[in-house]
């Protein structure tokens, strides 16, 4: 028998299992019940924003201090929750058993409270977030002070990895704000995994009060004209694909700001250098592999298409295509907590890599017979026409005489660029932040390694996540003789 998981509604600290609706999972295979979100609108939005002062009778250090106790009660092997979650996103997830396991068994490393308190310095800055701080320079006679303080939030979170919602946690608390988890059917338990385990630590901590998270199809125009009220909610931050986004921007007025992590496609750039001897080109491709196949290739941040600089000629694409198969192979021999064979490979995609398979003078296929991922050797300097629809560890490298070509393929859709060697990505960063790369990162570090996520799509969401409110302190003096 099909087993049927529970999602609850959390309204700041009361937990509501009612089994009203039944949802079925991204994937399917699987189904959830959940409340009604629309019985309980009145409560889910806090309409009066005078209730947030509690959260300011708690200094940054108690607020980082339980944020870190958070941390130490998400162990995996003891925590409820955190099995649930883990289990159903078994189901909805695009990532593997054994890269969610990984992910979920770590997930206490994120609450490290010296990485928490360098998160805060690097998005406002503990002064901002603690009191009234000094500004400098402005009119004669003027002075002022400012502040950021906490706002009423929707967060519209992404499920392709548990990150999102540990980030939106931490996020929330630090900033001092209301905050409304709206999860995604792909991992509908994780937010509520924390929130719970907030609950059971604290039940009546302001933080553990200024923290909801439902469940609700998008698109709900029932719930969503509800709450998306500037009289309700102040910000939205949404995470997501192209018709969430646009979606959610049909609920813009004035007294609501929208923050978007939008989505993006991120790309590589390989200089001629990789191919000065064949140990060279080994660690090249073992590295491209790590951008195109971890975590699967579901996030933002993996690589799609693959410009070399291998060139076009019969030698060049001779380059390229062993490059392609190098890649291929060291794709197959990532450890397991990083990449696994796609557990469900997109069948469209599958039909455009078979509809080409045969075009020998177009292209080069290694893999793709099922679903170990793919390499697709482009045989001139043009992507598939597919690229867009590049997932499930399939990358395609497109050979190229000059590096302009790749430059010019950049825009405002392009998030993180994997470039090798490093000289190569220092002469050419003006120029792609020109064309709209958002995140420049040494060949095999997009998805492995990321300096901070208080930088991310080229913003800064924290500091747009809070109202910097000033303080302007008039001269007596000044201000008589400027009325004459």
């Amino acid at each position: 028998m099909e087993k049927k998981y529970q999602v609850p509604l959390i309204i700041r600290g009361k937990v509501i299992t009612d089994p009203d609706l039944e949802f079925g999972g991204r994937r399917g295979g699987v189904a959830f019940t959940g409340p009604d979100v629309r019985k309980y609108l009145s409560e889910l939005t806090l309409s009066t924003p005078s209730k947030m002062a509690d959260l300011y009778s708690i200094s940054l250090n108690e607020i980082l201090d339980f944020l870190a106790e958070l941390g130490n009660q998400l162990r995996f092997d003891t925590n409820p929750y955190l099995n649930e979650s883990f289990e159903l996103s078994c189901f909805t997830s695009g990532l593997s058993e054994s890269i969610l396991r990984h992910q979920y068994e770590n997930m206490g490393f994120f609450f490290n409270r010296q990485e928490m308190a360098m998160m805060v310095e690097r998005s406002c800055g503990a002064n901002y977030l603690e009191g009234w701080v000094e500004q400098s320079g402005g009119m004669p006679g003027l002075t002022a002070k400012t502040r950021a303080f906490g706002s009423r939030a929707v967060h519209v979170i992404a499920g392709n990895a548990p990150i999102v919602s540990i980030l939106t946690v931490i996020r929330n608390a630090y900033t001092r704000s209301d905050g409304i988890i709206k999860t995604p059917s792909n991992d509908p338990l994780t937010a509520a995994a924390l929130a719970r385990t907030m609950i059971d630590m604290a039940p009546d901590h302001p933080l553990t009060k200024h923290i909801s998270v439902a469940y609700w199809k998008g698109g709900d125009d029932a719930i969503e004209s509800q709450i998306y009220d500037p009289r309700k909610i102040e910000k939205i931050i949404a995470w997501g694909g192209f018709d969430s986004i646009k979606h959610v921007t049909k609920y813009l007025q004035p007294g609501i700001d929208l923050i978007t992590q939008d989505p993006k496609l991120s790309s590589t750039i390989i200089g001629k250098e990789a191919f000065a001897d064949e140990a060279t080109l080994k660690h090249v491709a073992k590295r491209l592999s790590l951008d195109i196949g971890a975590a699967n290739q579901e996030g933002c941040v993996s690589a799609r298409v693959i410009y070399v600089q291998s060139g076009t000629d019969e030698e060049g694409l001779e380059r390229a295509n062993r490059l392609g198969e190098l890649t291929f192979e060291a794709l197959q021999h990532i450890p397991a907590h990083i990449s696994t064979p796609h557990k469900s490979f997109d069948m469209s995609l599958k039909t455009e890599i078979d509809g080409i398979r045969l075009m020998d003078e177009e292209y080069r296929i290694f893999g793709g017979r099922s679903n170990e991922g793919a390499v697709i050797v482009s045989q001139e300097d043009i992507p598939v026409d597919f690229s867009r629809m590049l997932a499930c560890r399939v990358g395609n490298i497109v050979p190229i005489d000059d590096l302009q070509t790749a430059v010019r393929s950049v825009n405002a859709y392009t998030q993180t660029i994997g470039i090798f060697p490093e000289q190569l990505k220092e002469e050419l960063r003006d120029q792609l932040a020109f064309q709209g790369a958002q995140r420049l990162v040494s060949l095999g570090g997009a998805a492995t390694m990321q300096h901070n996520m208080e930088k991310q799509d080229a913003i800064e969401p924290v500091r747009r996540m809070v109202k910097w409110v000033t303080d302007e302190i008039g001269d007596p003096a000044t201000l008589e003789a400027i009325a004459g």
